[in-house]
């Protein structure tokens, strides 16, 4: 089919979908960090399915490895123990940090999100929830309260329960103060916020490490260990949500927490974890998996073909020391970023971590408004040059950068050459 057959179906025969540029871009094909449209025109993916091809599209070391299981075994259920799923489960807790060691599989980030909550629940006894303004837990009801993010609850009927407490946003500080002078309010606030919203006692507090949809906002290196201090002190468990952060996208270890030197009581990823294939994952101790009571399946939970991908992706990352290449191919990444600030005024920002960075456009940087409609010109420039890309933040003015992991140097400088030549047409005036 052309591109315009394909837009022609979607658009009579699938719900109502959120696709990028004034025209959707249909893809048809990928290998490695090179994707293809209907019409055969080749695109740098510098968003990786919004940081979900982790380490290249159909690369033949895993997908020979998925082949071999779907003509094994592709679907049994919970109800019944697998290899797959048995192996996954203990390479994982060789991997994460501290004593996680019990894992849950499921379908998506969502549910992982939800089954982290919900364990945290029944082992507290608590239900008040604290997360985070700007950030993003999924599209099912419990995941869009969790959302502190308007435009992504479609849903008019939130659940109750939930805290947004406010984000380690340095950028915009909520406080207007500047770090490391600011103490860390946003962190210390959460005491009060407990005090205040809840009955003296809460179940958990979810965070993503590095706020995804939120633009990749890093919090400072200090705040995590504050506020799960606050947390844990009020009788809840801290959840790390690293279904953006994980596999090594943040550099030189495996989870985006890890950089922040704090152990979280549970953690839940999904998206790079198998590389494309469907999966989520939600991982604590043993203590507290086995206070989780009740009878519980997860029908694609742990299928036999996600979990063989996503050994085959560990596997991979493990034997391509891909944590060390994303830590050295992110300096260079955002060295190449700081440069374009430099010559460009609209570029307020740039921010992130290993393969994971940003950059902030707004319409001055003395009054750093945000201007959204730039970044849909820098789209379209983007797509002309064929670089795919990113966006986020709560006023739709963050360019998101997440290529595959496995991206070379050469392929880093063509993108950087590539996003400066689209900002040049999208902006014009330099600074």
């Amino acid at each position: 089919m052309t591109s315009d057959e394909i837009v022609r179906k979607y658009r009579e025969f699938i719900y109502p979908l959120l696709t990028y540029y004034r025209e959707p871009l249909p893809i048809t094909s990928g290998q490695g960090c090179l994707v293809s449209d209907a019409e055969g025109r080749e695109y740098l993916d510098f968003f990786g399915g919004i940081l979900t091809v982790s380490v290249g599209h159909c690369l033949e070391a895993i997908t020979a490895k998925i082949a071999v299981q779907l003509g094994k075994l592709q679907h049994i259920s919970t109800l019944y123990p697998t290899a797959p799923a048995a192996d996954l489960a203990e390479m994982l807790s060789r991997i994460t940090p501290g004593g996680l060691r019990k894992s849950f599989f499921t379908n998506s980030g969502t549910e992982a999100d939800e089954m982290a909550v919900l364990t945290a629940q029944i082992h507290t006894g608590s239900t008040d929830v604290i997360a985070l303004r700007h950030s993003y837990s999924g599209r099912s009801a419990m995941a869009m309260s969790l959302t502190g993010h308007a435009y992504w609850k479609a849903s008019k009927v939130l659940l109750p329960g939930i805290h947004h407490a406010h984000a380690p946003y340095c950028y915009r500080c909520p406080f207007r103060l500047e770090y490391p002078s600011c103490d860390l309010a946003c962190a210390r606030d959460i005491e009060e916020l407990v005090r205040t919203e809840t009955g003296g006692r809460v179940a958990a507090m979810i965070a993503e490490p590095i706020l995804g949809v939120g633009g990749f906002i890093v919090p400072p290196r200090e705040y995590f260990q504050v506020a799960a201090a606050i947390v844990r002190r009020y009788g809840g468990l801290f959840i790390a949500d690293e279904v953006q952060t994980g596999w090594g996208r943040t550099g030189g270890k495996w989870f985006g927490i890890e950089q922040f030197d704090l152990v979280p009581d549970i953690m839940t990823s999904a998206k790079g974890m198998a590389n494309g294939i469907p999966i989520g994952w939600t991982t604590t101790t043993p203590e507290v998996a086995d206070s989780f009571k009740g009878a519980t399946i997860s029908t694609f939970g742990g299928n036999p073909v996600s979990c063989a991908a996503a050994i085959a992706t560990l596997q991979f990352i493990e034997e391509h020391r891909l944590l060390a290449h994303v830590e050295s191919m992110g300096a260079a990444f955002r060295s190449g970023l700081l440069e374009l600030r430099e010559e460009f005024a609209s570029i307020g920002d740039v921010r992130g971590m290993g393969l994971m960075l940003a950059m902030e456009i707004v319409k001055d940087r003395k009054g750093k408004v945000p201007d959204p409609e730039t970044v849909l010109r820098i789209f379209e420039e983007t797509r002309k040059e064929g670089l795919l890309i990113g966006k986020g933040g709560l006023y739709g003015n963050v360019i998101r950068l997440s290529p595959p992991m496995t991206v070379t140097m050469s392929q880093v400088k063509t993108g950087l050459k590539m996003l400066r030549a689209a900002l040049g047409r999208a902006i014009g005036k330099k600074e």
